[in-house]
């Protein structure tokens, strides 16, 4: 999942009550889902409807869970990690694994097959992007968007670079090059069969 880019802020997951005063939650969720942005955020929506039908309305709608008030909020707490850990392992301090590289995100370190790889921070940031969800093509502009943020200007040639000196970096001692390109599309991280 994607994060939202709002002004200089990424928001992971979105914590929303079906009951807001000018516009209702389940409305507002229903709204974010129909954006480019808001399509992949998590939603958690607290409610004080409990019954069936709405806690299925709510999920419909595109909620990613239901809480129903009242809630523990430890349990609430828990919920959120949990989303998180799927969709932003970085984010809540879990090491990021696909095939012999390894990211401790806690510390920044980056392995390969055991071996250290020295890294810049945007290398750092791509490979993090890359490894959260592995297999996913991602144009230049989410790259862009995903590792510099949408309020700064970066040619998207740019991303070219960056890539190069990631493969540079992950592909020493020849190492298969995991990250492929597709034209027209982007790049992703995957095994070559």
């Amino acid at each position: 999942m994607t994060p939202l880019s709002v002004a200089a802020f990424l928001i992971y997951l979105i914590v929303l009550d079906w009951m807001l005063p000018e516009l209702p939650g389940i409305e507002l969720c229903r709204r974010l889902r129909a954006t480019k942005l808001g399509h992949e955020v998590p939603i958690i929506m607290l409610t004080a409807r409990g019954e069936e039908g709405d806690r299925i309305r709510g999920l419909d709608t595109g909620a990613d869970d239901y809480v129903v008030k009242p809630y523990s909020p430890k349990e609430l707490i828990s919920r959120i990690r949990a989303i998180l850990r799927r969709t932003h392992p970085m984010v809540v301090g879990e090491s990021l694994d696909y095939g012999d590289i390894s990211v401790d995100t806690l510390t920044h370190k980056v392995t390969r097959g055991g071996h250290l790889v020295h890294l810049g921070p945007t290398e750092y940031k791509l490979l993090c992007t890359f490894l959260e969800r592995p297999g996913r093509v991602y144009s230049r502009a989410q790259l862009l968007d995903l590792v510099w943020g949408r309020d700064i200007y970066v040619e998207e040639r740019t991303i070219d670079v960056h890539i190069r000196r990631l493969r540079k970096a992950l592909n020493a001692d020849a190492a298969p090059d995991l990250i492929r390109t597709v034209r027209g599309a982007g790049y992703s991280i995957d095994r070559v069969e």
